[in-house]
């Protein structure tokens, strides 16, 4: 069991949305720029915070987690929520939308046409909210932050980033030690990814006593192929800025910024990250006084939400009043206490384990998902759908027994008249509950396209339930 002391959790809280907001108001003015930099401060009119779409994102996060509650945390969710409350367009952010409108579902917004974007930074530098709210269990974290990075990521190396900031981040609640947390971190992402390259590199520059500068042009010159504002080398330089600061929170803040790049992001990340360590006391008030605790946002549509928290103090009032209910809700070995922090040993150990985040690797990131009660269904396209006439294209359903006795399932496609179905439009299945999963293989043959947009509808019926479910089907031309 691990149990949190309350005040000491809240104190944590404060220190990371307190950090976030002095590292984002450091880096923003230089958000962009390729060069090394040379920072000293803050070179934005003294008195206020700037407004960082960093946290804006996460103030729309705990809108979602306050009205639907954590449970009902799902890309989908999250997907709507999106559309509904965040105007802009930049990137990933209209990349995912756009696809969204046009009737892509989570992962597929964040997949379909995103060759470049899906390994940008969007998604990790809004992990913090997902921390808080799984303090000291990263594998839940995690869940939360796939859940969030999928949207306008997919299954690129984003969405990866943000398992690693959001594991970092939720360890850092209770443990110190920097080595620790990076194994608890890097246990979260594949060993073969581009983010986990990078952050070797910074790592073994730092080990063998290479200058900070020496250790972020190794970075820059192996992420030439994937270009600009991308994830693995800004996260890099967040761990670069974390490792040569050696503990001192503005020269750590700085040097992460002067990597250039995408410093807004990297600043906020490092400062959130630096902040839950020390706690409000951690940070010197040569850093926190000139910008204050006042929220400013830049990428919230306030005419259709008026319930923006005003301050720092007001944003983590709000988070910890959900924290709570999102650790019971998956019952994972921690709770609040008013009692002193304990952290077991087991619990401690359980930390660098990968089974949960092997499962989100694992997800295809063309496969949406509903859960529809008694059975959960995955339709895997298995690549973008994108059909010609004539042209076979496979796809996978698969269905998982939620319910405690077997049962029979049908499903039947609903698309265009002239498309064949193969090998039948309808089909039986037989769902036991040791295995409680069977997945169908359905290749579709398009006739013709009678527009540029096909949809259609994968209907699954269970005898004796009187939930239907109904998948919707989006199929473009690629003539």
């Amino acid at each position: 069991m691990l149990r949190l002391n309350r005040d000491e959790f809240r104190d944590k809280m404060y220190g990371c949305w307190m950090g976030k907001s002095v590292g984002g108001t450091l880096g923003a003015p230089f958000e962009g720029r390729q060069e090394l930099l040379n920072v000293t401060g803050y070179t934005s009119p003294a008195g206020e915070p700037l407004p960082n779409d960093d946290l804006d994102l996460q103030l729309i996060w705990l809108k979602a987690v306050q009205e639907r509650g954590p449970r009902a945390i799902t890309n989908q969710l999250l997907g709507e929520y999106w559309l509904n409350y965040i105007p802009p367009s930049w990137n990933e952010y209209g990349v995912c939308k756009s696809n969204m409108r046009a009737g892509l579902l989570p992962p597929l917004s964040g997949e379909y046409e995103n060759a470049l974007w899906k390994h940008s930074n969007g998604a990790w530098i809004r992990s913090e909210i997902w921390a808080c709210l799984a303090p000291g269990c990263p594998d839940l974290a995690i869940r939360y932050a796939y859940a969030d990075a999928s949207v306008d990521h997919g299954g690129g190396e984003g969405t990866y980033a943000a398992l690693f900031t959001a594991a970092l981040q939720s360890a850092a609640f209770v443990v110190g030690d920097r080595e620790e947390l990076l194994r608890i971190a890097l246990a979260k992402i594949p060993a073969d990814c581009r983010v986990a390259r990078s952050l070797a590199l910074v790592r073994e520059a730092h080990a063998q006593g290479k200058s900070w500068q020496d250790a972020r042009n190794l970075v820059v010159e192996d992420s030439v192929d994937l270009g600009w504002f991308q994830a693995p080398a800004n996260v890099a330089f967040v761990v670069l800025g974390w490792l040569y600061g050696e503990g001192d929170f503005g020269r750590s803040l700085l040097t992460a910024v002067n990597c250039g790049d995408d410093t807004d992001c990297t600043g906020a990340t490092l400062g959130a990250l630096l902040g839950i360590l020390g706690g409000r006391q951690g940070i010197p008030a040569e850093w926190s006084e000139p910008i204050g605790e006042r929220i400013v946002t830049i990428a919230i549509d306030r005419g259709s939400w008026w319930g923006v928290p005003k301050t720092l103090t007001e944003l983590t009032d709000q988070v910890l009043a959900q924290t709570p209910a999102s650790l019971a809700s998956y019952d994972p070995d921690v709770s609040l206490s008013e009692g002193p922090t304990e952290l077991g040993e087991e619990h401690r150990t359980g930390l660098t384990g990968t089974d949960a985040a092997r499962a989100l690797w694992e997800k295809s990131p063309y496969a949406v998902e509903f859960d529809f009660v008694h059975t959960r269904v995955l339709l895997d396209y298995q690549r973008e759908p994108k059909v010609q006439p004539g042209v076979p294209f496979t796809v996978t359903v698969t269905l998982v027994n939620q319910v405690p006795s077997c049962q029979h399932a049908e499903i039947a496609w609903h698309l265009p008249e002239g498309w064949q179905i193969l090998p039948s439009p309808q089909r039986h299945v037989s769902l036991r509950q040791h295995p409680p999963t069977d997945t169908v293989t359905v290749t579709l043959l398009p006739d013709c396209l009678p527009t540029a947009t096909v949809r259609g509808i994968l209907e699954v019926t269970v005898p004796g339930r009187p939930t239907v479910g109904y998948v919707p089907l989006v199929f473009f031309s690629a003539e």
